[in-house]
């Protein structure tokens, strides 16, 4: 039995269809199971379960052989990797746990409270004795469809000065995960999913006016305004705090690596950030919100 966690999310949504597609039987994790996407057919059994209710994860990860462990941003996410760690070595199968990380989680970066929780939730996994393997993403393009209203009015305003950064596409993300949980070879791995090149938030823009029909301009905004924009528009603090801390790592240009772990895994080149633009251009001018 393959367990996803995080299974309705931009990510967990995604692996659980690509396993669906290749015949394998899923336990998707849910807060609701009233809730549940309508495309899940019988062979996904969801699962109510809390990450700080060890009780309704032991339950959620019995019989597990496979266990994708991904947990929303949150201040006790550490914790939350954690208690799912330690529910799936209760259950005594001793499952590979598939990590869903951050970009430089082995490398450690100091000062970005997301990648420090992911750290903690990496050696507390080790520590644990079961066997895993580590998938570590850049940020996501889909990222990007969240700044519809900005792109029309011919703007990016981000905190990323002028480093450049290897997003992602999160189902190329989806797909080396479904590789992963489905093959061998795997134990003991820390993959780094990245797009085929870093790109600065300029040339971002760029290629972001050509889509959405005006030009787009990036501005590098201070990261104590950005700060502030985002508690006055009802951001909790730290999650606020904690995105201007993950931009201050773009800035300094510490997410510029590029990886083929992609292509690796899944025997094709990672989408190109042009290649995601032009395929949600409709998205990208606000026209379509799916």
């Amino acid at each position: 039995m393959i367990v996803v966690t995080g299974a309705t999310g931009t990510v967990g949504s995604k692996i659980v269809a690509g396993l669906r597609e290749r015949g394998q039987q899923v336990r998707a994790l849910v807060r609701d199971t009233a809730a549940v996407p309508a495309g899940w057919d019988a062979g996904v059994e969801a699962v109510a379960a809390d990450f700080a209710d060890p009780a309704s994860l032991d339950a959620a990860l019995a019989g597990a052989e496979v266990v994708y462990l991904l947990v929303a941003v949150h201040p006790e996410m550490a914790e939350h990797e954690q208690n799912v760690i330690d529910a799936a070595v209760r259950t005594g199968r001793l499952p590979r746990i598939v990590l869903h990380a951050a970009a430089g989680v082995d490398q450690r970066p100091e000062g970005v409270r997301f990648v420090a929780a992911h750290v903690a939730g990496f050696d507390h996994l080790v520590k644990s004795g079961l066997p895993w393997t580590v998938l570590a993403p850049n940020g996501f393009y889909q990222n990007f469809l969240g700044m519809t209203e900005d792109l029309k009015a011919g703007r990016l305003l981000l905190p990323g000065g002028t480093g450049a950064v290897s997003y992602v596409d999160a189902r190329d993300v989806a797909d080396a995960a479904v590789a992963v949980l489905t093959g061998a070879g795997h134990e003991g791995a820390v993959y780094t999913l990245t797009g085929p090149q870093g790109l600065d938030h300029g040339r971002i823009a760029e290629q972001l006016g050509g889509v959405v029909g005006t030009p787009v301009a990036y501005t590098a905004v201070d990261p104590r305004d950005a700060l502030a924009g985002m508690l006055g528009a009802g951001w909790p603090a730290w999650r606020a705090e904690g995105l201007v801390e993950l931009y201050g790592l773009y800035a300094a240009g510490l997410a510029s690596e590029v990886s083929a772990d992609v292509e690796a895994l899944t025997g094709r080149p990672a989408r190109s950030f042009a290649e995601f633009a032009a395929e949600h251009a409709a998205a990208l001018r606000g026209a379509d919100a799916s």
